[in-house]
Order: C-alpha cells, then sequence, then structure tokens
C-alpha cells in the first residue's frame, strides 16, 4: 500500500478535529535527562488523557472520519482498545476487544471500566487478532479495525508529527509496535520537517516489525517475547510495512535489560513510571549511536501492569 494512501490533508484535519483531550500534549526537554543521555533530549507525553496513552488520536479520526454506525470490533494489548471504548461510547456505540490470555489484568479492567465487552483468549495478541477475525466474519451488524491497517489510525496519530515538527529536530525515535505511529509521526515531518531523522525501536524479543522494515516485506516470527506488551508484534500488518518503508530512516532493537535501565531512568530524572512499552525510544538514545545532537521520543502510555514498580 503507497504512502500515498496516508494523507497529509487527513493528519492536518486530524490535528484540528480530534478530540482536544488528546491533542497538544506536552513535550519537554529535561536537562538531567540531556545529560545521561549526551545529547538535547525532548519527551514527548502521551499519557495525560482519559485512556493514558496516544491510541485515541488514531480512534477517535477513524470513527470521525468513516462515520461507522456498527458495533466495533478489534484485538488489542491493551491500549488500542481503551482508546476504541473511550471514543465509541460517546457516539453510543458498542466494542468488543479480543485480547490475549497474558494480557495485563489492568489494561484489561480499564477497557471494561470504559465499557468494553473484553474476550479473553489466545496465547499472544497475534491470537487474539485471528479470533477477532473470525467473530466479525460474515457479521453485517459489526466492523472490524485493524490498528495498523486502516490508514485513520496512523493519520491521526500522525498528528503528533505536526506538534512536534516546530521543534526543528535532528531526529525523532519512535517506539515501533505494529507501525502506525511511526507511519504517521514519519509521513508529516517527511514533509514538514524533512531534515529530521525518523528512527524506529522495537524489543529485541519482539523484533518481526524490525526485520521486516529491513526487508521490504512482512517478516513473522515465531514467538515475541518481551515485557513490552504494546509492541509485542509477532505478524506485521503488510500495509503498515509499506508505509514505513517509505518514511523510517532506521529501526534499531533494545533488549529487556535496556528497556529496565530507560524505565529507571525516566523514573530518577523525570519522575515519571512508564509502560515498557513507552521507555523503548529512551533505551535506545542510550545505548545506540543514533545520529543528532537535538533529539525526541515519545512516551506513548503509562497503563502498566500492577508488579512493574517492583522491578524498578
Amino acid at each position: 500500500m503507497p504512502i500515498d494512501t496516508l494523507r497529509l490533508d487527513r493528519i492536518e484535519a486530524a490535528s484540528r478535529t480530534i478530540d482536544p483531550v488528546f491533542r497538544d500534549t506536552p513535550q519537554i526537554e529535561d536537562e538531567s535527562l540531556s545529560r545521561r543521555l549526551g545529547r538535547q533530549t525532548f519527551v514527548k507525553f502521551e499519557t495525560l488523557n482519559p485512556v493514558r496513552s496516544f491510541k485515541g488520536r488514531g480512534a477517535d479520526f477513524l470513527l470521525d472520519d468513516t462515520g461507522e454506525t456498527r458495533a466495533v470490533v478489534c484485538a488489542s494489548a491493551g491500549n488500542f482498545g481503551q482508546g476504541l471504548a473511550y471514543v465509541a461510547r460517546s457516539r453510543g456505540l458498542s466494542v468488543r476487544v479480543f485480547t490475549a490470555a497474558d494480557a495485563n489484568p489492568a489494561k484489561i479492567a480499564r477497557m471494561r471500566g470504559l465499557g468494553a465487552r473484553v474476550v479473553v483468549g489466545g496465547a499472544d495478541f497475534d491470537d487474539a487478532k485471528r479470533a477477532a477475525l473470525d467473530y466479525s466474519a460474515g457479521r453485517d451488524d459489526c466492523v472490524f479495525v485493524e490498528d495498523g491497517r486502516e490508514p485513520q489510525i496512523a493519520e491521526g496519530a500522525g498528528t503528533i508529527g505536526v506538534e512536534l515538527a516546530p521543534l526543528e529536530l535532528d531526529t525523532v525515535v519512535v517506539p515501533v509496535g505494529n507501525g502506525a505511529l511511526i507511519a504517521g509521526i514519519g509521513r508529516w515531518l517527511k514533509t514538514y520537517s524533512p531534515g529530521t531523522r525518523v528512527v524506529g525501536v522495537c524489543a529485541a524479543g519482539a523484533p518481526a516489525m524490525a526485520h521486516s522494515w529491513r526487508s521490504g516485506t512482512p517478516v513473522s516470527t515465531g514467538a515475541a517475547r518481551t515485557s513490552a506488551d504494546g509492541i509485542a508484534v509477532r505478524v506485521p500488518v503488510p500495509e503498515a510495512v509499506e508505509w514505513m518503508r517509505e518514511v523510517v530512516d532506521d529501526v534499531v532493537l533494545v533488549d529487556e535489560d535496556q528497556i529496565f535501565d530507560a524505565l529507571r531512568l525516566l523514573r530518577d530524572t523525570l519522575g515519571v513510571i512508564a509502560e515498557p512499552a513507552a521507555a523503548v525510544g529512551v533505551a535506545a538514545l542510550g545505548v545506540h549511536d543514533i545520529p543528532g545532537a537535538r533529539a525526541a521520543t515519545i512516551i506513548t502510555g503509562n497503563n502498566f501492569a500492577p508488579d512493574l514498580i517492583k522491578s524498578l
């Protein structure tokens, strides 16, 4: 799917029309964090909203742009399901979320608290996605939406790029799960801040999207083993791989020790507890030779598992 399916005019429209509760999030430079990372580092917080992650942006724009009136079915590790549940209930739509048996219980509870019906089962996220597809197949009363395939979800997430562009950054480092976030951000920055490198980060235990970006075609892995459940992708979405090929300059991996070092660094410098997937950008800036004296990364969510605090 060519990058033209992600439209700049729709990203711009989303930056004005999605629920203000998700827009214009804080983006700050912390001197102590910058010193530790050896460069001027801006951090954008996507956690100060009702779903505590960036996922509300894309979910809101999807339902607004499509005008969907049927029940919505999706698979989620937890954050996208929360985003859909939050925006769907204001439109009077029901949401059914399929999630893995080992999904973060706090995320499951929050999805249910927002009104979603959560179906738990399957070995991992990709098993849950198959169950969601099977449930919705042939039904006229619902629609299956796939994060990473629907352009509007990436375009909604791309509004983060609209907000970052005025910083005139050398590099933006973005966590990569299904690829919608980095594709949307990259689509905007490559036009309106073309000097900015766009670097993705995957967990070493879930490298499918990194392998796919490098090969130019979806590459599945046998398993996805990482504490960063929000980016634990085993089976890439082909559309997202195509989008990433055109707007991403590099993709790097970080291991579990590096992720937890980054979580502790965020705790000690910014006083922030993030979920593991949200810290991989900070981890990459700390351990990889990523070019750029002026960088930014996104704290994508803080719906962490209850036992995370004990590990820090």
